[in-house]
C-alpha cells in the first residue's frame, strides 16, 4: 500500500509499506479521509517527542471496512466507519469505570513516543480494534467524518465542567478545537459566550458558530475587556485551546470568584500558573484529554448539522500532494485550518 511517512524530522514522503497485519479483534479499513492535527505539525520536527521517526501519523480518520477478523461481530466489509484515536485495553480500572482516555495501556494511532509505536492512517490502510470503530450514517460525507474526532475532544473538554444556561463562559483560543468547543457551547445554551484569539478571520469563524462576542487578544488587556462585558464580575467557565503561559494566564484572569477553568491546549509542556489568583479566588482547574465515549453524540452532531464543519476545511489533497500542506501549515500560513488528505 502507499503511506506517508515521516522517515526523519521535517522529512515526509510516499512510500509502499506492507499493509498492515489484522488480528482477530481487528478491522481492516481503507482510509477514505484523514485530517492533519495540530498535534501531527508540532510533532513533525520533534518538538513534542510525540512523533519519533520512522512513523506513519494520522489520527483523524473515516474509511470503509476491507476485512474483519475472526472475533469480530457488528462489522462486515463494506462498512463506512470511523474510529477512536485511543487505543484502549478495556480491561484496566480506568477503562472498566468509563475512563478510556486514562487507560493505563493507552495508545494513539499516529503517535511514537517511546512507550510505544503505532502508525497511524496517513495510508491506504489502517488496522485499528473493532472495540474503537464506529459506524457511520451514509449522509455524513468521510471528509466531515475525520473532523469527528477533534470534535469529540471539543465535546468531552465541555462535559468536564458543563455549562449552565444563564452563565457566561470564555474560549480562549479560537483554532480548530477552541471552534468546536464554541459551537458544543452553542448547542448548551450559555447567556454570553466569549471568543478570543489573535487572529481576525478565526473570530469571525467564532462568530458565525454562535459567539455572541469576540475579542481580539492583540488589541487591549482581554481580562478588562471581560469584566465589562460581565458587569466587572468576569466569566462563570472558561475553556483554554492553546496551551502557552499567555493563554492559561489570560484564562485564568477572566473568572469570576469561584469559577472554573478547562484546560484542553498543551502546546506547552510547562506553563507558568497565578497560582495565587487561582487559590485566592478558590478556581477549579480541569485538564481534559482527548475523549471517552463522545463519539455516537459527535456523529449524531455532525450528521444533523448541529455541528457544522465543513467551513474548518481549508482543502482536500492527495497523499502525494500531502507533505506540501503540511509545510504549509507548519510555516504558520494565514487562512488555513484543516487539511485532510485522501489516501485512497
Amino acid at each position: 500500500m502507499k503511506a506517508l511517512l515521516l522517515g526523519e524530522y521535517r522529512r515526509l514522503q510516499v512510500v509502499d509499506w506492507p499493509r498492515p497485519d489484522m488480528a482477530a479483534d481487528e478491522v481492516l479499513i481503507r482510509v477514505a479521509a484523514c485530517g492533519i492535527c495540530g498535534s501531527d505539525v508540532h510533532g513533525y520536527d520533534g518538538a513534542t517527542g510525540r512523533r519519533i521517526p520512522p512513523l506513519i501519523m494520522g489520527h483523524e480518520a473515516a474509511g470503509v471496512i476491507e476485512g474483519v477478523g475472526g472475533d469480530v461481530a457488528g462489522f462486515r466489509p463494506g462498512d463506512r466507519v470511523t474510529f477512536d484515536s485511543t487505543v484502549y485495553c478495556g480491561q484496566c480500572p480506568y477503562c472498566r469505570s468509563g475512563r478510556a482516555n486514562l487507560c493505563d495501556a493507552r495508545q494513539v494511532l499516529g503517535v511514537s513516543c517511546g512507550d510505544y509505536r503505532r502508525h497511524g492512517a496517513f495510508a491506504e490502510y489502517v488496522a485499528v480494534p473493532a472495540r474503537i470503530v464506529y459506524r457511520l450514517p451514509d449522509r455524513l460525507p468521510a471528509e466531515h467524518a475525520a473532523l469527528i474526532e477533534a470534535a469529540s475532544v471539543a465535546l468531552h473538554a465541555v462535559r468536564r465542567r458543563p455549562p449552565e444556561r444563564e452563565e457566561d463562559v470564555l474560549v480562549v483560543g479560537a483554532g480548530m478545537i477552541g471552534l468546536l468547543v464554541v459551537q458544543v457551547l452553542k448547542h448548551h445554551g450559555c447567556r454570553r459566550l466569549i471568543a478570543v484569539d489573535v487572529d481576525d478571520a478565526r473570530l469571525g469563524l467564532a462568530q458565525q458558530f454562535g459567539a455572541t462576542d469576540v475579542l481580539s487578544a492583540r488589541r487591549g488587556d482581554v481580562a478588562d475587556a471581560v469584566r465589562s462585558l460581565t458587569d466587572d464580575r468576569g466569566v462563570d467557565a472558561a475553556w483554554e485551546a492553546v496551551g502557552v503561559t499567555g493563554t492559561v494566564q489570560s484564562a485564568v484572569n477572566c473568572v469570576r470568584k469561584g469559577g472554573a477553568v478547562t484546560l484542553i491546549g498543551n502546546a506547552s509542556p510547562a506553563v507558568e500558573l497565578p497560582l495565587q489568583t487561582v487559590v485566592t479566588r478558590e478556581l477549579a482547574l480541569y485538564g481534559s484529554c482527548a475523549s471517552s465515549g463522545e463519539y455516537p453524540q459527535c456523529i449524531e452532531l455532525l450528521a444533523s448539522g448541529t455541528l457544522n464543519v465543513a467551513p474548518l476545511i481549508s482543502a482536500v489533497v492527495s497523499l502525494e500532494d500531502a507533505p506540501a500542506w503540511f509545510e504549509r501549515l507548519y510555516a504558520r500560513e494565514p487562512g488555513l485550518m484543516k487539511v485532510i488528505v485522501k489516501p485512497s
